[in-house]
Formats: structure tokens, sequence, C-alpha cells
């Protein structure tokens, strides 16, 4: 099986749900409500399984908001910021990253919370401080839901000095002894598992093997034609690779997966898998016409970007995210988010949204060598101000 890039390009942005929902089946308009608006957004968040949180929100939202924003029309971004809860259908662990992830996944995560008996970074941070985990879990029993903010200690200097109340709530949530039960302006408040995860979803147990056919699947379905790498590294899997070979072969026995070469425009090609409706899919999506008239702003931990070298295959576009570099070292700027117009990446906006002063200030901006880039980035510049409720300055 083969499939050139321009159908790849279309399928991925169709799975992503990021191109018209006619030419996929998708519900079509504006939801109205606010409960029409929160099924949508998990609906959102089932197209990949994970929703990947980030705390940057310099660009007046952060990075999960921004995902269902540039998908959803009219959305409220302070939804992105409410969607776990009590009772919420969604629940909070390491899926790509840390992520809020559907509610009927947590039993196929279950290989996750075995493997991490301890602490992937610490090592036995619970076995070597008995005396903290012992209290805190008599705590939350006690106490209810505590926010780190509430634990015993001397407070950290960064990530890697984290006090050790801290770091043993870490260990016991990775390890399925508590839960995070919802996030208030962006702190995660723990509480024991059993009053988080519901009976019926915390009982159940994916086997290991199952568990992986499942994940991957789910990549596949997001992605629509993926390398293994991309397929790996989706849901963290990347040092299992003899279980995924294993896994990928199931799956092409059982028919829910084909081999299916990438095609450059200079006849290399990349090696990858596909599922087969979504084939028919890609064929269908070579008949459409898609326009630069609908642009939107993305993450750049957009589903659609993390993986730089599959962007630069799909879009031919340089995806780079320079928050860690020293600003006289970058290219774009902090935080940019590329600009999608029609299927094609067509520039990039530097942001900083100041709320107080009621104005979004573009920072920097950077526009592709595309007839109607710059156009189409105004478009999608004005339409995240406009949902910010902000007007834009530069």
């Amino acid at each position: 099986m083969e499939l050139d890039v321009l159908r790849g390009r279309r399928l991925a942005l169709a799975r992503a749900g990021l191109l018209k929902p006619e030419w996929t089946g998708a519900p079509a308009g504006r939801p109205r409500g606010a409960k029409a608006a929160r099924a949508a957004a998990l609906e959102v968040v089932r197209r990949f399984g994970y929703l990947q949180l980030d705390t940057v929100s310099i660009a007046g939202a952060r990075s999960h908001a921004l995902v269902l924003m540039s998908r959803l029309d009219g959305i409220d971004p302070e939804l992105g910021e409410t969607l776990l809860g009590p009772g919420a259908e969604l629940f909070e662990y390491w899926g790509h990253e840390a992520s809020w992830i559907p509610l009927e996944l947590y039993p196929v995560f279950a290989f996750r919370r075995q493997d991490y008996g301890e602490h992937p970074w610490w090592g036995d941070v619970v076995g070597n401080n008995p005396e903290v985990a012992a209290r805190l879990r008599a705590r939350l029993r006690e106490e209810g839901p505590l926010r780190s903010a509430d634990m015993e200690g001397q407070g950290g200097r960064g990530w890697w000095d984290l006090k050790v109340a801290k770091k043993v709530a870490d260990a016991l949530w990775l390890g399925g002894e508590v839960a995070i039960r919802e996030r208030v302006r962006f702190q995660r408040a723990f509480d024991l598992t059993e009053r988080v995860i519901p009976d019926a979803v915390r009982e159940l147990v994916v086997p290991r093997d199952d568990a992986i056919e499942r994940l991957l699947l789910l990549a596949l379905q997001g992605h629509g034609w993926a390398a293994s790498g991309t397929l790996a590294q989706t849901f963290r899997l990347k040092n299992m690779q003899a279980e995924l070979r294993a896994a990928m072969e199931r799956l092409i026995e059982k028919g829910a997966a084909v081999r299916c070469h990438l095609v450059a425009e200079d006849g290399t090609k990349k090696a990858g898998f596909i599922r087969p409706e979504d084939l028919e899919l890609a064929e269908r999506l070579a008949r459409v016409r898609p326009t630069m008239e609908r642009a939107v702003l993305l993450s750049p931990f957009d589903p659609v970007l993390w993986d730089r070298a599959r962007v630069q295959q799909l879009f031919g576009f340089e995806q780079v995210l320079e928050i860690f570099k020293p600003a006289p070292q970058r290219k774009y700027g902090y935080f940019c988010l590329p600009v999608l117009a029609g299927e094609h990446l067509v520039a990039r906006y530097d942001l900083k949204a100041e709320k107080a002063a009621g104005r979004l200030r573009v920072l920097a901006a950077h526009f592709e060598p595309v007839r109607g880039a710059k156009a189409a980035g105004a478009r999608a510049l004005q339409r995240h101000a406009e949902a910010l409720g902000l007007e834009v300055d530069g």
C-alpha cells in the first residue's frame, strides 16, 4: 500500500478534526450551550485518546484550551481549564505527556500503573519515605482532596527539588493509589482513587498485550497514517520495541491495520501503517478542494504538531519549540502558534495576552512564501483574539 503526501496530509487533518466536518461525517456547527460545548470538547479528546496539558498561558490560554479552540468555533476558552472535576468523563494520567484521558481508557493503563510501582525518575520514593506516605494517605482519608500547596514540607526550587510529600503524592498517583480529582487554577488536587474513579471502571483491568494493541490502534486512529516511531511516541511506548512489533503484527493479522508507505514528492518512501477504513477516507479526501478561508491558530503541542519530522513530511513546515532557548537564539519566538489555513501551515505568531489591558500583543509574525498567507494569518489572529475577548495590538 502507498499513500501520497496530499492524501496523508488531508487524512491527518481529517482524523484530527481540522478539516470541514461534512468531509468526514463529523458533527458540524457551533456547540450551543454549556452542555453541548462540554460534549463537543470530550469528542475532541476521544479523537486522540488524550488532551496534553501544559502550564504556559502567555498566548491567552494554555495548550489544552488552544487545542479545543482550534476545532470548536465560539467555545469559551475557560472550558479547557474545567473539563476535569468530580463526575467528569476524564481522568488525568501520563498519556502522551501529562494528559486528560477518556475515563473508559482507565483500565487500559493498568499495565502502566503496574510498571510505575516505582517512580520512573525518583525510584522507590514511597518505600524510602514510609512515614510521609502513611501521613499523606491518612490526611487524604480524613481531610479529602489535597493540593500540593496543602502538603507539609519545605518548598523546592524547581522540578528536581520538590518537597518530599509532593514526590510521594506523585509516585502514589503514577502507581494508581491516588488520583487527581480536579485542577483549580491549574493546581492538582489529589484524592484517594476510589473517590475519583468509579468502581465499575476502576475494577476492570485490560491485559497488557490487549492494552498495547488498543493504544496503538487509538494512536493510528488519531493520526490517520503514521510511522512506527510516531505510534510509539503517542502513548509513551518507546522503550517497548519487541512488544510493539508483536502488537502491530497482531493488528495486521486481525485486519485492523495494514502496512503503508508514505510517498514524498521526490519519490522517497517512509514505512508506516494505516487503518483500512482510512485508506477509503483518504481517497475521498483527495477529491475535495480545501480553501484557506478557515484559518486557525494551533498550539505547538497540538497532536498534529508534536512530531516535528512528521510535520516536515506532511506539510513541508519547520515546526520548532523555542521555550527553552535563550531569547537571542530564538528564530521565531518563545511560544509560537502555527497558523493552519485549509490544509497548509502558512504562518507563525508569537503572542502575549495582556488581559488586564484588554489586548493581544503580536510579539512576532512569520509567514510562509505562500499566496494568501498574511490574510489567512490575520483571520486566525482575529478569531483567537475574539475568543479571548481581546483587541489585537501590533
